[in-house]
């Protein structure tokens, strides 16, 4: 009798089962690429750039060669034009030679970096979208990806048409860092980054314009890693900390994209954004960032454009805290430049990792030129300066070399740092860095980047592409701010990249 009732629930189950395959349909997009990496001169000097896995800057060796690969595959289980959840794996940006799918070091690496829900509020076209999914602050499209949030985040976005075809709203809710739900005294600690973000997509004949706020409230002891920190607080915060369990990040912004001189088009971004404004003045950070750019995309061979940017920088002090804008994880991009990171298909060390923030910079662009059936190129011209000032990086290098050489441990992130950790150039003492402050990455008003980035893509098949992707960047640097050690290294940057991306 036992084994029949179990034979009647299994079939029962499976009928079920069943039932739901034929309601549910399933569909699956991904991608994977493969390719050889080569360098020259990365980081201008062929170095480690600031602090890496323990050591200090200028003390480690890049390859030159290096084969990656990376898989992505999408899930998605629709039950309808309303209702669907997406389930997204990855096999991220895996070396040949170390880690998953080799032979000498094999280990689990399959990570899930999606994971939503998202339907439609029933008789509505209100949307609401809930887990980890692609989250993006508003940014014109010519840009490649957002400056303030571009990546994976656990959120929840509504979205809803309040003028149909014309006005839209989004409000959202993330939280970017939570160091668990248990905190390790029966003290409660301020712990986690959230994000709320509103937008007003307007989209009118010719014209559209996307208005955004977000607001962060960031917790004292959340326990950023250094490239969210870098990004967040000001110099002087490294020295005192915050005073206060919580602070406040505001930004506001506008998106502007206008096509009605079409075949011409205009881009452009306004956003300011500040951050721990009620702090001590050393801790407070604000500034602003604008860019623009303009397309012609009236001709087959080819689309040229023209674009710019401009940041301000810091200045001679860092005890009246950051004048440059706060962000987390940019995405952003002029012309898909070598210089920055965003945009380019063959993704890991793809590029030189420049900051935006603090420079300004004129570029020309010219992509999809194609005289040859699927055969594309793509030619972009950058020149980027610096608008900080050189003494301001100084003041705070000193400042930092006093702090690390007690091995006080530094806010925010709780690391306890040496000399030998955080620095640029050691065998000069007071030539020093902080992890704010990279050579080749953030720029003084007197010293300039420029690079040429030559791009290319074959179509063997629909959804097959061979890519190469080559790069070139020239800078100049000042020994006063950096050492002679590492300014006298500095040389020319080269790139060559050769790889397959298969899409389905």
């Amino acid at each position: 009798m036992k084994r029949l009732t179990l034979a009647l629930a299994a079939i029962l189950l499976l009928g079920c089962f069943a039932s739901a395959q034929a309601a549910t349909e399933v569909k699956m997009t991904g991608d994977f690429r493969v390719y050889g990496n080569w360098w020259n001169g990365r980081n201008f000097t062929g170095w480690s750039n600031q602090f890496n896995g323990g050591t200090a800057a200028g003390t480690q060796t890049e390859d030159d060669f290096g084969v990656s690969q990376r898989f992505r595959l999408r899930t998605d289980f629709v039950a309808n034009e309303a209702l669907k959840f997406r389930l997204g794996i990855r096999v991220n940006n895996q070396w040949w030679g170390r880690g998953t799918l080799t032979a000498d070091a094999p280990a689990v690496s399959i990570d899930v970096y999606q994971a939503f829900l998202q339907f439609k509020w029933p008789d509505t076209d209100i949307e609401i979208t809930a887990g980890r999914q692609p989250l993006a602050i508003p940014q014109s499209k010519y840009f490649d990806g957002s400056l303030i949030f571009d990546s994976e985040a656990a959120a929840l976005v509504i979205t809803a048409p309040l003028v149909p075809d014309t006005l839209g709203l989004l409000v959202g809710y993330s939280r970017f860092y939570d160091n668990g739900q248990w905190d390790a005294t029966t003290t409660q600690v301020a712990d986690e980054l959230d994000l709320f973000f509103m937008a007003l997509p307007i989209t009118l004949d010719g014209f559209s314009v996307t208005p955004w706020t977000a607001i962060g409230v960031a917790g004292r002891n959340a326990a950023y890693n250094f490239e969210a920190a870098a990004n967040l607080v000001s110099p002087g915060y490294l020295i005192p900390g915050w005073k206060d369990r919580q602070n406040a990040y505001w930004w506001l912004g506008g998106a502007i994209e206008v096509d009605a001189l079409d075949p011409i088009k205009f881009y452009a971004d306004v956003i300011y954004g500040q951050g721990a404004m009620n702090e001590r003045s050393s801790s407070q950070r604000h500034g602003w960032f604008i860019d623009a750019a303009v397309e012609y995309t009236g001709w087959d061979i080819l689309t040229p454009s023209v674009f710019g940017w401009w940041s301000t920088g810091e200045d001679g002090s860092w005890r009246n805290g950051s004048e440059r804008m706060p962000y987390t994880f940019s995405s952003w991009n002029g012309g898909t430049s070598f210089l920055f990171d965003g945009g380019q298909e063959l993704g890991a060390d793809s590029n030189m990792y420049m900051n935006p923030v603090g420079s300004w910079g004129l570029g020309l662009s010219l992509k999809n030129i194609s005289f040859i059936e699927k055969l594309t190129h793509r030619l972009t011209f950058v020149y980027v300066q610096g608008t900080n000032s050189s003494r301001a990086f100084r003041n705070i290098n000193y400042a930092n070399y006093a702090i690390t050489a007690a091995g006080i441990a530094v806010p925010m992130t709780g690391a306890v740092v040496t000399p030998a950790y955080y620095g640029v150039d050691y065998t000069y003492p007071g030539y020093t860095s902080n992890g704010l402050f990279t050579m080749g990455r953030d720029l003084t008003a007197s010293e300039y980047v420029f690079g040429l980035s030559f791009d290319h893509k074959y179509m063997i098949y629909e959804n097959l592409a061979a890519i190469i992707e080559t790069g070139y960047a020239h800078g100049h640097f000042q020994k006063s701010v950096w050492g002679p050690r590492l300014a006298n290294k500095a040389q020319d940057a080269w790139r060559v990249a050769l790889g397959l991306q298969y899409k389905f």
